[in-house]
């Protein structure tokens, strides 16, 4: 069945980078992708962050929201704008404007877009060309600024016909807040309008019973009475408390009323009367059954909250002549406001409240609802001319971006081709006299980038003049790697063609070329010898310097030198021995080599060298041709189907390598250059050459001495006489 269904469209595939790829040429191809088996897409899912690609288009795109887009919502992008434009194929034209033109009027969903697209064009005043751009498609806030209703569900004031209704809408706003709308106003949704309504119910009933209790109590008096009583209750509870365990057992009076030496640490200083220092302590002098004062002989810290309490509740409720209170009578105290405490903790309607009970009773008596609701219905009945004029942003997307997503999803046609950079490329970076063009936007080093087998050299970009950072992972596919190290630093051009500056932080070691590979056995032999003279050098410096240090020491303590160390023969003799060995086996070595014949002394150079370097360059060939791209893109989030490789032709492409204009004038006189290593230079090739003749003559003068000793004795030996 899937094969059936696989064979109504026939595909075009080309090669490259090593991998079949399909083409994309026409709307057929495109809206024919849903039958393509997967295994032959190079990509199976790209990250929405990242890539050259508005993040905007890439977010409608991802319509579950995960941060990726997957085959499934590439197809599907596809097929949505398919039904909306006369042909799909119109999408691989990447143009920046979409043409009203192209617009289908064949299909439902085409002709509502092409009449809100219309609309928005005569609204903005796009000019005499018929065609829209993401720009101007996107502009909401000027597209629905001169309609009062868009059918976003959101209902401002400017949209009520009456003043009512526009001042019910801001006390709305006022006590639950608003919601945006497309053109930037704020107003109110079907919603918000319940829940206030909700509040408006539940304030008026709260407030009803707010009216009977207080009338019990002390009228309009009686939520400051209550303030009076919450800001000591806790202290008060504390009182009596200590009052009741000193009666339980005086022992603990003196400890109740805290110890003298608590004072002595705020005696010290200056004291405030309602200093914090003083809150810990209680209210009063602790004995048992004690009642509380409410304005002598009370804590400084606590005196003015006593005595509002004595003026708001006591006086009020037990007469102004009382100034002591029992701790059955500040329970009964409290017991009295107990109702009124419930009942401020159970206010419903406490968000509407400062709009004040005279107001919600106006609102709730009035047809403000019923206007509101009409205005939401009359806006419902517009969600789909206008939900038609967020699509034209959305297919403006699409015309422009889709072809960039396909050529780096389906294919990479792009990454291939050299007039344009890929998606995942963020631009270019210009290090040890070269320039890399495949640089990718990264969070960090990958554990996968070692087994795409380049050079990859991660950087740390800093925007030019502060601010911005971000990490880039450069591929060196050309040159050599002799002074890339941690710690330099370099240039990067993103694909705006704004400054960074670039150092490295690490490096993740391939071999770069072929003729590196050739020369690294050398270069690691000649730097072995130099770090083992350095090493050797750096160990004699520090031995003579201890050594001075220890015949300084000795002066200065007037001791005796220490006796020089009597050379060892024995040493001395394995030495020379060692030497001439040496010596005798280059003699040999030298002998052997004037006896060849003289066309074989530079094929044995040659295979010499070749010994040397052909296992490097053999293990460098393998992983050259092995490079691939899906490692590094795997680690930035993408799901790489098929191996992108890299081959050596590609990657000389990919990374340039200074050079001379070809109608560039050069100039060998160098002022500082020098002469004095030039000469000597020269001499040492001079010696060499004149040693290679040398050895040249004695070879070919050895072999014409031979051959005439040889023809020689053949003359003067008989011939030998025939056997019997």
């Amino acid at each position: 069945m899937h094969e059936a269904a696989a064979a109504k469209h026939v595909w075009t595939f080309f090669r490259t980078g090593g991998i079949d790829q399909v083409a994309l040429h026409t709307g057929a191809d495109l809206l024919s992708l849903g039958e393509l088996d997967q295994e032959l897409w190079v990509a199976l899912s790209c990250p929405v962050k990242g890539l050259d690609l508005d993040e905007k288009t890439l977010a409608l795109i991802d319509t579950d929201a995960d941060g990726r887009i997957g085959v499934p919502e590439v197809i599907a992008a596809i097929a949505w704008a398919g039904a909306r434009l006369k042909d799909a194929g119109d999408l691989l034209r990447g143009s920046e404007a979409l043409p009203l033109s192209a617009i289908s009027e064949g299909t439902p969903e085409g002709k509502i877009l092409l009449a809100a697209a219309r609309q928005i064009h005569a609204g903005i005043g796009a000019g005499a060309g018929e065609a829209l751009s993401v720009a101007q498609a996107a502009d909401t806030a000027r597209i629905f600024a001169s309609t009062p209703l868009n059918g976003d569900g959101v209902i401002p004031a400017g949209a009520a016909g009456d003043d009512e209704t526009k001042l019910l809408i801001t006390d709305i706003i006022a006590c639950l807040g608003g919601a945006e709308r497309r053109s930037g106003e704020v107003g109110v949704t079907a919603e918000k309008i319940d829940a206030f309504f909700t509040q408006l119910a539940a304030y008026g009933a709260w407030s009803e019973q707010k009216a009977a209790i207080e009338v019990s109590l002390l009228g309009a008096e009686t939520e400051s009475a209550f303030d009076a009583i919450k800001a000591v209750r806790a202290k008060v509870d504390d009182y009596f408390a200590r009052c009741q365990l000193a009666g339980f057992d005086p022992r603990a009076t003196g400890a109740l009323n805290r110890d003298e030496a608590d004072y002595k640490p705020i005696a010290s200083h200056e004291l405030k009367l309602s200093g914090d220092e003083l809150a810990g302590f209680p209210l009063s002098h602790v004995e048992a059954g004690r009642p509380l004062p409410l304005l002598d002989g009370v804590n400084p810290a606590w005196a003015e909250a006593l005595a509002g309490l004595h003026a708001k509740v006591v006086s009020p409720l037990l007469g102004a002549g009382r100034t002591f209170l029992s701790v059955e009578e500040w329970k009964a105290l409290v017991l009295k406001f107990a109702a009124y405490e419930a009942w401020m903790g159970s206010n419903g309607g406490r968000a509407v409240e400062k709009i004040g009970l005279a107001r919600t009773r106006d609102i709730l008596a009035g047809k403000g609802r019923e206007a509101l609701a009409e205005l939401v219905a009359r806006d419902k009945a517009l969600e789909p001319q206008f939900k038609a004029v967020t699509d034209v942003e959305r297919l403006t997307r699409y015309y422009r971006d889709l072809r960039a997503l396909l050529h780096n999803f389906v294919n990479f046609a792009d990454f291939y081709s050299r007039d344009r950079y890929a998606a995942f490329q963020a631009g270019t970076l210009f290090l040890d006299s070269r320039s890399t063009e495949l640089c990718l936007r990264v969070d960090g080093i990958s554990p996968l980038a070692a087994m795409s087998k380049f050079y990859i050299v991660y950087c740390t970009c800093t925007r030019a003049g502060g601010g911005a950072t971000m990490t880039i992972a450069a591929c060196f596919t050309q040159g050599a790697s002799d002074y890339l190290f941690v710690g330099r630093n370099g240039v990067f051009y993103d694909r705006k063609g704004a400054l960074w500056y670039a150092v490295v932080t690490s490096i993740v070691d391939n071999p770069i070329s072929i003729r590196q590979a050739f020369w690294s056995p050398y270069k690691k032999f000649i730097r072995f010898i130099e770090e083992q003279i350095a090493k050797r050098a750096a160990a004699s410096d520090a031995d003579a310097g201890a050594r001075l240090s220890t015949a300084a020491q000795a002066i200065a303590a007037d001791q005796p030198k220490p006796e020089p160390k009597k050379f060892d023969l024995a040493l001395i003799t394995g030495i020379g021995v060692a030497i001439g060995s040496i010596g005798t086996f280059c003699a040999a070595v030298f002998a052997k080599f004037v006896e060849l014949p003289s066309w074989q002394v530079p094929v044995i150079l040659v295979g010499l060298m070749l010994v040397v370097s052909l296992p490097s360059m053999f293990i460098a060939a393998l992983k050259l041709r092995q490079r691939t791209l899906g490692p590094i893109l795997e680690g930035n989030g993408w799901a790489i189907n098929g191996r992108v490789k890299i081959n050596i032709p590609f990657g000389a492409a990919l990374t340039k390598v200074a050079a001379l204009p070809s109608n560039a004038r050069r100039s060998l006189e160098d002022p500082y250059e020098d002469k004095e290593a030039k000469s000597r230079s020269r001499r040492i090739v001079v010696a060499i050459v004149v040693l290679a003749a040398a050895a040249i003559w004695i070879r070919v003068n050895h072999n014409r001495n031979g051959r005439y000793f040889w023809e020689e004795a053949r003359v003067k030996t008989p011939a030998a006489e025939p056997s019997k």
